[in-house]
């Protein structure tokens, strides 16, 4: 089965099993479920949440009750800007400038911006814990995303700038239908990001995995560089 194969199928189970969630349909997109503030609950009693000050956060909805939880917690937030567009492509919610009646709203794509300060790559903190959005994940940790590989480039990005290394853990929450058996999922590129911990609303599972991307492949990256200014810049310091 290759990506998309699976990518189809999951969201076809979640749809057709009503555990999708708001936006419908789950199809071309990191699916809402039943049982996202759950999995965030539970991603909160883990060692990494509870270690972690600083989170690069992906902005899809099922990932927004773990951005809320973490300004609640007093916890700063990072988002990338949408395909990374931007001179200053990161959103920045800090805790300490959000009123804690408006933390709930600050964290939703459509008020982010109305709490957040756009910074560039020089103003951006050492990263203690990266959160993913999902379409399917192995319990060894192999993620496929919705196929634009820009969770993966945000990872790579970091990496480059040494915000994140090899010790950073990277969690995703997802519904136990996205739980995919390994046998079904094509192996995973030099590219693709890992998952150390997957949360469903029912466990967490330690996945083992290793070998993360240590920086960007420019292979990759090289027909991206005319959109992405933070690329041509790294580029250039390459």
């Amino acid at each position: 089965m290759d990506k998309q194969e699976l990518r189809e199928r999951v969201w076809d189970e979640l749809d057709a099993s009503g555990t999708a969630r708001f936006p419908f349909p789950p199809h071309g997109r990191i699916p809402n479920f039943a049982g996202a503030p759950e999995a965030a609950e539970r991603l909160t009693e883990t060692d990494a949440w509870q270690a972690a000050e600083v989170l690069k956060a992906n902005p899809d909805a099922p990932q927004l009750p773990v951005r809320r939880a973490a300004l609640h917690a007093g916890k700063r937030v990072y988002m990338a800007v949408p395909r990374l567009k931007d001179e200053r492509p990161f959103l920045e919610l800090d805790p300490d400038e959000i009123a804690p009646e408006d933390r709930d709203a600050a964290a939703t794509l459509s008020h982010v911006d109305d709490y957040a300060t756009r910074v560039g790559p020089d103003a951006l903190p050492d990263v203690d814990l990266v959160v993913s959005g999902s379409v399917a994940v192995t319990e060894s940790g192999v993620r496929i995303g919705k196929g634009e590989g820009y969770s993966d480039l945000e990872w790579a990005v970091l990496f480059e700038l040494g915000r994140v290394d090899a010790s950073t853990p990277v969690v995703t929450t997802v519904h136990g239908r996205q739980v995919v058996d390994e046998a079904d999922t094509p192996t995973p590129e030099a590219h693709d990001v890992t998952m150390d911990l997957v949360v469903t609303p029912e466990r967490v599972v330690e996945t083992g995995a290793s070998g993360k991307p240590t920086g960007i492949d420019w292979d990759l990256a090289a027909e991206r560089l005319e959109e992405i200014p933070l690329l041509a810049r790294l580029a250039a310091d390459d």
